[in-house]
């Protein structure tokens, strides 16, 4: 995947409500979609990760997103975690299960030699176009405000063509406007 480019329609089994479901990209069309790929459940950093995301999941459906976890777990697995873990009892988006490592290999996180997928966040606009991603090394956590932050500045440059976010921008921030300052707080 590059930036820019649409997503495939593909299909998952999730967790999620509590039932297991069949689901696939398209059901989150008309939306933001941050998906959040991770190595696996019943580890040290994921749940830390899912945690913070779950308590920022308000701040995301108010700006038209859903959130999917991923990991190349079975739904079986994240029913187990979710039972157990009282950090992931806060999750209440689904967590896809990619077994075979098909969204993982999609999206470019999965680790062949260890069949698990890398640290990675995607950001894919209501049209099904990437718009913004991070992938990195299992050994380091990321933050679930700046992936909302992230989210609304990609948002606020859809709904504001020619202008765009500088750095660390926050909704009523200054903006830019291509070749000229600081445009007002919008």
């Amino acid at each position: 995947m590059k930036i820019g480019e649409r997503v495939e329609d593909i299909t998952f089994d999730a967790y999620y409500q509590e039932d297991i479901k069949k689901m696939k990209l398209s059901d989150f069309k008309g939306k933001w979609l941050v998906l959040l790929f991770y190595p696996a459940d019943f580890t040290f950093i994921c749940p830390t990760e899912l945690e913070e995301a779950a308590k920022l999941y308000p701040e995301f459906q108010k700006e038209n997103a859903e959130i999917v976890s991923v990991s190349t777990d079975t739904v079986f697995v994240h029913k187990a975690w979710h039972d157990h873990s009282e950090a992931v009892k806060t999750i209440t988006f689904p967590m896809a299960a990619d077994p075979t490592g098909k969204l993982c290999k999609y999206f470019g996180t999965y680790i062949e030699e260890e069949g698990v997928s890398l640290r990675g966040s995607f950001i894919i606009d209501p049209a099904g176009v990437l718009k913004a991603m991070d992938v990195h090394d299992n050994s380091i956590g990321r933050s679930a405000a700046e992936i909302l932050r992230k989210l609304q500045a990609a948002k606020f440059v859809e709904e504001n063509p020619g202008m765009v976010c500088p750095a660390s921008w926050k909704p009523g921030g200054k903006t830019l406007k291509p070749g000229l300052d600081l445009v007002g707080k919008i």
